[in-house]
């Protein structure tokens, strides 16, 4: 990823939160890592003036309170935050989960494999394309 923003991971199961910190210290991706609970928690952190802003967001769907789909409908009531890349990342097929993603705007989704090195492959292609895209400048009230 590009510099040393953060990423922010939206992700309540504690086992995919100890897997993607363990896949990006293997890619030697060097972004701090911040974590929410769910889409509520992470809409809290991004208003949060005293939060730094992300480079990029990994979303799962399937969460308690405010799910993925629930965050990306109030992601887009604000111009501010719509600019954030986010990547859904989860363990669902659901093609309705598919098209509404995408529908509310967001860069990517990718499934979760549940082989640990298939995983850490899915987190180098993530780094990778963040590392050469190109990004207009944010809002510097939140850099």
């Amino acid at each position: 990823m590009n510099g040393n923003k953060p990423i922010l991971l939206v992700e309540d199961d504690e086992v995919d939160i100890m897997t993607v910190q363990r896949a990006l210290k293997e890619v030697k991706v060097m972004n701090p890592l911040e974590f929410t609970n769910n889409g509520e928690e992470a809409l809290e952190y991004l208003n949060n003036p005293l939060k730094r802003r992300p480079c990029v967001i990994l979303l799962d769907i399937n969460m308690p309170r405010m799910n993925g789909i629930e965050f990306l409908r109030e992601r887009e009531k604000d111009l501010d935050l719509r600019t954030i890349p986010v990547v859904v990342l989860t363990s669902s097929r659901e093609e309705q989960d598919l098209l509404q993603s995408y529908e509310l705007g967001i860069s990517g989704y990718m499934i979760k494999p549940v082989d640990y090195k298939q995983f850490v492959e899915t987190i180098r292609v993530i780094d990778l394309y963040w590392t050469l895209s190109q990004f207009p400048s944010t809002n510097p009230s939140h850099e």
